[in-house]
């Protein structure tokens, strides 16, 4: 795959997968601080979607104001979002395109009967008219981003 690559600091994906299953059977969200392509860490958010939040999920501005706090406390970016697709793949829905923000990297935990399983790091493109999948890398100590890593 040649997309543009996402890579992940130790324990952001496992802290990724762990908001995931802690959801379950709803979908979590959360911002991506980091700096130059590299998240360093996540920011958990309240999923306050009115539309069910199993398959739908609501970054409120005010949330939003929280993430760019927490990534100016650390001295980092806000370099996008995470959300998770319970019983449904890592692939972004029209939902997500319709609501997306251009920049922005957002990646996808896939949770199956509440275990984590496959993650993928979506960008919009620039006409807006669809997603392009990226290059999700992690720190070798950290996992593997397969389904097996996850079951312990």
């Amino acid at each position: 795959m040649s997309g543009r690559p996402l890579r992940l600091g130790p324990g952001v994906a496992e802290a990724i997968r762990a908001h995931g299953a802690e959801a379950f059977p709803h979908e979590c969200c959360g911002g991506l601080v980091g700096r130059e392509g590299l998240v360093l860490a996540t920011v958990p958010l309240p999923n306050t979607t009115e539309e069910g939040p199993r398959r739908r999920f609501l970054v409120r501005p005010s949330d939003y104001r929280v993430a760019e706090r927490r990534a100016g406390d650390l001295e980092g970016d806000l370099l996008g979002f995470y959300h998770s697709h319970p019983d449904h793949p890592a692939r972004p829905s029209q939902y997500d395109l319709d609501h997306a923000w251009p920049t922005f990297a957002y990646v996808i935990v896939s949770v199956m009967a509440g275990a984590p399983a496959d993650m993928t790091v979506w960008f919009l493109k620039d006409d807006r008219s669809n997603f392009e999948e990226g290059e999700l890398h992690g720190d070798t100590n950290s996992d593997s981003y397969s389904a097996a890593a996850v079951h312990r």
